[in-house]
């Protein structure tokens, strides 16, 4: 039988100093984009089958779900608002630190806001928005920029600190617990197990941080405006999930999300570490 765990044990090696200046940190902002437009093109089309299961009570699975947005409206629509999250990658990345997650949702919040309304809007004439700059422009109108755009960042605060949190936490305890194992460098663990890592990380994200996305989604397709308006505040969604729906009501969409993640997140730390290696 193994010997326990210590909290020693657990303990993540300081990382080598880095060298290279602006050099170095031009190969890090790189291979974070790289890693950022994979997430994106490999998940997309999961993310808008979670949101539309967490903010409709239409779709039986997501299997009904997926299928309906086919049929109904296209391949392409697995797409909806994917140049949302592209346009702010380069920028959440370079944001990206010890406070990663509160940092992100300053960008993430207003974004996936514009894309959960682009995603959830009804298919051809009655469309309410024409694309992301016209959801933006309405967004403020309707609510201003606390109450509009910002619609939810509270709970998507609570949710980036968490979700980043545990990301990097496990894809790093993961990746230096294989090289103390096997006595290797980090360069030399192969990039199957790069991925692997990766993609058990996403899972850890999900499972740490998936409640709070449920809330944040309904929130950001929420009416506007007396008789429009079911949510008043985060907390005030949070009483209504759990009054209406019970605990199964914040873990609705969670399967397809858990499908989602594992290529999304492998696809992610291993497009940036083999990036990094390679311009290394």
């Amino acid at each position: 039988m193994a010997a326990p765990t210590t909290p020693q044990d657990l303990v993540l090696p300081e990382p080598a100093p880095s060298s290279g200046g602006a050099s170095q940190t031009f190969k890090d902002l790189f291979s974070g984009a790289a890693g950022g437009i994979a997430q994106v093109l490999i998940g997309q089309p999961f993310d808008i089958v979670k949101v539309r299961l967490q903010t409709s009570t239409l779709y039986p699975s997501a299997l009904a779900a997926a299928t309906s947005i086919y049929t109904t409206e296209g391949p392409l629509a697995f797409y909806k608002g994917t140049l949302t999250p592209l346009l702010g990658i380069g920028a959440c990345y370079y944001s990206a630190g010890a406070f990663a997650g509160v940092a992100n949702s300053v960008l993430s919040g207003p974004i996936e806001h514009v894309r959960i309304r682009l995603q959830t809007q009804p298919h051809g004439p009655a469309r309410l928005y024409s694309g992301p700059l016209d959801c933006v422009r309405q967004l403020v109108r309707q609510g201003g920029f606390t109450h509009g755009l910002y619609r939810g960042q509270a709970v998507t605060l609570i949710r980036e600190a968490q979700a980043y949190g545990l990301w990097f936490l496990s894809f790093e305890w993961l990746m230096n617990s294989d090289a103390k194992r096997n006595s290797v460098d980090r360069k030399e663990i192969p990039s199957w197990k790069v991925a692997l890592y990766g993609g058990l990380a996403g899972e850890a994200l999900w499972l740490g941080s998936y409640p709070f996305d449920v809330v944040k989604s309904k929130m950001q397709t929420d009416g506007f405006g007396q008789g429009q308006q079911r949510y008043r505040n985060m907390r005030h969604c949070f009483a209504q999930v759990w009054r209406q729906e019970g605990m199964r009501g914040f873990w609705k969409g969670l399967g397809p999300t858990l499908l989602r993640a594992m290529p999304v997140s492998a696809g992610t730390f291993a497009v940036v570490e083999m990036t990094m290696r390679a311009i290394n």
